[in-house]
């Protein structure tokens, strides 16, 4: 049996994995879970799956990802909470499932040299990785890497209506239930600017190199071209039992939740189309923070995260999300091979300001 921690079991990736887990349980066992604040659902968690302890909040991570039984660690928590956890059970040697996107964003440079010197490997939750990883068999033949992306609730909205968009109309996502803060990114294809930043540093990929395309019915969740004009793709539902199973089962695979429930006849059709990036500048945003690299991809997801969370309390509009990331970046000092320490500084600096820069703009 795979040994297997969870930290962010409360939130959604860490509920759906456990649902795998209950259809996998000969092939798991759960050393520990770490939910956020949701001290209920932990504890109706710890009574099903019975792992050897629970911590509830930030204290304790460190000791989850010391604990050189585990096998893998689902690192399925959002923020900036997963980085130092991911980095300590790296330095442990323990392989990493990751679905934290903000490890990456913050500090991929760290993250995947420490993880190359301890020998570990760091398997992709996220759909779209998670089928890039499913595709490459050589990554020295691949030319390019091409990420999908629904277009989300807005896709055949002007800017107008995305300008006057409200909370409910951005968290109506057409294909994934996922958590709000997330939902609002996939709504200004903000977590597409994401994801190529992750991929960049999983896979080792140029940002010239790694192409976004729109797909509403996201079922290609990512696509490799070969350096002799071979694409491969990996198809399936949109559900994410999928990517977190492989993840977690890696380098087996097993008949799972969602296993044989593909139909090709069903699906019927296939669109893909260039994305807007007047309207959706998130992703520019996100490839001009990549090719700068150091903190300003810090500052990026710190000053979207801050933005992000104004939108859903009502305070700004959806397009003051964009205004706000690239007026904080514009004015951020790189520093270009920064420590684990300097980051963590440049996330809470550049918070700061994205909260000052709002709340001098409405006077919140």
């Amino acid at each position: 049996m795979k040994k297997i921690s969870i930290i962010g079991s409360t939130g959604s990736i860490g509920t759906q994995a456990l649902e795998v887990i209950e259809k996998l349980r000969n092939k798991f066992e759960i050393i520990a879970l770490a939910g956020g604040h949701n001290k209920e659902l932990l504890e109706i968690q710890a009574k099903k799956f019975k792992p050897r302890y629970t911590v509830l909040g930030e204290e304790g991570l460190e000791k989850i990802c010391s604990d050189k039984e585990n096998d893998i660690i689902l690192v399925a928590c959002s923020g900036k909470v997963g980085l130092r956890p991911t980095l300590t059970a790296i330095k442990n040697g323990i392989n990493i499932a990751l679905a934290n996107k903000e490890t990456l964003v913050m500090a991929g440079d760290i993250v995947m040299a420490e993880a190359k010197k301890y020998g570990v490997q760091i398997i992709p939750v996220d759909s779209e990785h998670c089928a890039i990883h499913q595709c490459i068999k050589d990554i020295s033949l691949v030319d390019k890497l091409i990420i999908t992306a629904s277009g989300g609730p807005f896709l055949h909205k002007s800017v107008d209506e995305m300008k006057n968009a409200t909370v409910k109309e951005a968290l109506a996502h057409p294909k994934w239930h996922m958590g709000k803060k997330i939902t609002v990114d996939s709504a200004t294809l903000m977590n597409k600017g994401l994801e190529i930043i992750e991929a960049h540093h999983l896979f080792g990929f140029n940002y010239d190199d790694i192409e976004v395309v729109i797909h509403p019915q996201s079922i290609v969740h990512s696509a490799i071209e070969y350096k002799d004009g071979s694409v491969i793709a990996q198809l399936g539902l949109p559900s994410m039992h999928i990517p977190i199973q492989y993840a977690i089962s890696y380098p087996q695979r097993f008949e799972g939740i969602k296993s044989k429930s593909f139909s090709f006849s069903e699906i019927a059709r296939l669109d893909f189309e260039k994305p807007d990036y007047n309207k959706f500048p998130s992703v520019k945003l996100a490839y001009q923070a990549g090719k700068v690299g150091g903190t300003m991809t810090a500052c990026l997801n710190a000053a979207n995260e801050e933005a992000v969370f104004a939108f859903l309390e009502g305070k700004i509009k959806l397009y003051e999300i964009y205004e706000t990331v690239e007026k904080i970046m514009s004015e951020h000092a790189v520093i270009l091979n920064p420590s684990i320490d300097e980051i963590f500084e440049v996330d809470k600096i550049t918070r700061e300001k994205t909260i000052k820069y709002l709340k001098d703009r409405h006077q919140l």
